[in-house]
């Protein structure tokens, strides 16, 4: 037991680094847009991620097959999704609040799954979508403007999709290999944002300061080693607890955007972060809960 206790806390420890390196890339990635365009940060970005996996990794390309390449292509088109609303937002909010309107994407989860299999949720998860909900108002509705900027409502579809991502890949990842699973989804990233990037915007003949620190602290730490370490770590936790850790990712992408002057939250947007995260913390300690009273009644 001890020694199972030790290794839990060791996955949560790594998780929560996921977490942080998620966080600090909103300051980083906002920085970086401003030389270069969101599709071919995107696809440098990816290909660098998928470049470092494979050099380590390359053994496992004999395990592919036709329906590994099919799992991949459709999970790493939501995952698209999901970075290409978020990159593109970046560019009309502020990293803060792109932060705590992405983490929406961890209460989505319990209402997509719940839609899918046509079955209503909880009151603790409705309580907390509710708390969450009221907390975006908070965050998003500034100055008596009751409506969502474009950048927010880009960030909020970049939620969906992450949810998604996170619903799929529960559904998908135990029949296949997880490494080559994740290298195929950051391949996909790379390919589709390198089609879109030919169409709508120009290489930049050089890159900046800038746009180097966006590559160096995306591409290995918040992409290679972030989903090395999801696929090798969260065996040892329950979902739903790496759903908890999870919710660190928009209080580091505050921390970090106060700490480096781009963002100071008023009060309300202050209270509107507190809700958010109270309604991720409602929705999935209950489940947390109710997964350890499922695993002690087996």
């Amino acid at each position: 037991m001890d020694y199972l206790r030790i290794r839990q806390i060791k996955a949560d420890f790594a998780l929560l680094f996921v977490a942080f390196s998620w966080g600090l890339t909103f300051v980083v990635i906002q920085d970086a847009l401003s030389d270069i365009g969101p599709y071919y940060f995107l696809t440098l970005r990816f290909s660098f991620a998928l470049f470092f996996l494979a050099l380590i990794y390359w053994r496992h390309f004999k395990y592919i097959n036709t329906k590994t390449v099919k799992t991949g292509i459709f999970i790493g088109l939501i995952l698209f999704g999901g970075y290409a609303f978020q990159t593109v937002g970046l560019k009309y909010t502020g990293p803060a609040t792109a932060g705590f309107i992405t983490g929406l994407a961890v209460v989505l989860v319990p209402i997509i799954s719940a839609l899918y299999l046509k079955k209503m949720p909880g009151p603790f998860v409705i309580s907390g979508v509710a708390c969450a909900a009221l907390g975006l108002a908070f965050l998003t509705l500034k100055g008596g403007n009751y409506s969502l900027n474009y950048g927010d409502a880009l960030i909020f579809l970049c939620a969906v999709c992450f949810a998604s991502h996170i619903i799929a890949v529960g559904r998908y990842a135990g029949h296949y290999d997880p490494v080559l699973l994740a290298m195929l989804q950051i391949g996909v990233v790379a390919l589709v944002s390198f089609i879109v990037a030919l169409g709508t915007e120009n290489m930049p003949s050089h890159f900046t300061r800038q746009v180097w620190i966006g590559f160096i602290v995306c591409s290995i730490p918040a992409t290679s080693l972030a989903y090395l370490i999801q696929n090798s770590v969260q065996r040892y936790t329950s979902p739903t607890h790496t759903a908890i850790i999870f919710t660190m990712e928009p209080v580091f992408s505050a921390i970090t955007a106060h700490l480096l002057a781009r963002e100071f939250l008023n009060w309300q947007q202050a209270a509107g972060c507190m809700l958010i995260l109270t309604g991720m913390l409602v929705a999935e300690l209950k489940a947390a809960r109710e997964e350890t009273n499922t695993g002690q009644q087996a």
